[in-house]
């Protein structure tokens, strides 16, 4: 009973996850296609009929309708549950790992956009400069809740990304895109100079190994969307970074 009681709040946390979740995959849609996530109603990809509230239950209605429209049968993407899904996983492991507090509601929103902007970059190789935005807004929030460090935010905002910029004009742009360096700057006020710094080299190492694999198994060569594996970078240093960084001091004998 004790159990039961103790994973109500993460079941809570998880159904607030995956409701969000739905959400995300209009934005995953519209945002590249110029269309409004706001005022258009939600409709059938294929034939465009409305949905009803009973066919936008997140993850279960694609289940119950076996991945088909209820209107004209056609096959309804699997993308809808599976982001639909880890987004709710994600919010539970954020709780977890972080607790239930102000700062993981901050992580989660983070986690959100990151997922909306590593799925867009995959197809695309473009990060929308709204979800940039949000991230930077998320950001000077992320500041004034934490004003005894305020200073740690700000450096994080511009080391990495000062660097990826600098990288960006010597290489006429070849080199680096410039919504990696907006994403670096906004995520980096959010964490701290530390935590970006460790973010942003996680990002690269996943990035470099499995773009090398990806490349191996097809046989062919890839372009390079760094924003899904930057965010990857992002989520882990945002969560463990602090843990990671103060172990790797204390066996160099500084902390």
């Amino acid at each position: 009973m004790l159990l039961l009681l103790d994973l109500i709040p993460y079941i809570v946390v998880f159904i607030f996850g995956i409701t969000i979740g739905s959400f995300l995959n209009v934005c995953i849609y519209r945002i590249p296609l110029g269309e409004s996530i706001v005022t258009a109603p939600s409709h059938c990809m294929s034939c465009g009929s409305k949905l009803k509230w009973y066919d936008m239950v997140p993850v279960f209605s694609w289940l119950v309708l076996g991945g088909k429209c209820r209107s004209c049968k056609a096959k309804i993407s699997a993308q809808y549950p599976i982001v639909e899904a880890a987004n709710g996983i994600l919010y539970v492991v954020v709780c977890m790992v972080n607790g239930l507090n102000g700062q993981s509601l901050l992580y989660c929103l983070m986690v959100s956009a990151l997922l909306v902007l590593s799925v867009i970059d995959w197809r695309t190789y473009e990060i929308p400069v709204g979800i940039n935005l949000f991230l930077a807004v998320l950001g000077v929030i992320a500041a004034v809740l934490d004003k005894n460090n305020w200073t740690d935010h700000l450096i994080g905002a511009v080391c990495v990304s000062g660097f990826l910029g600098i990288l960006y004009l010597a290489s006429s742009g070849r080199a680096i895109g410039g919504g990696d360096i907006k994403l670096m700057a906004a995520c980096g006020l959010i964490l701290g100079w530390k935590q970006i710094i460790l973010a942003f080299l996680l990002g690269c190492i996943l990035g470099s190994i499995i773009h090398l694999i990806r490349m191996k198994r097809s046989g062919q060569s890839h372009v390079l969307a760094l924003g899904p594996y930057l965010s990857m970078g992002i989520f882990l240093s945002a969560l463990w970074g602090n843990t990671w960084i103060s172990g790797y001091l204390s066996l160099l004998g500084i902390a």
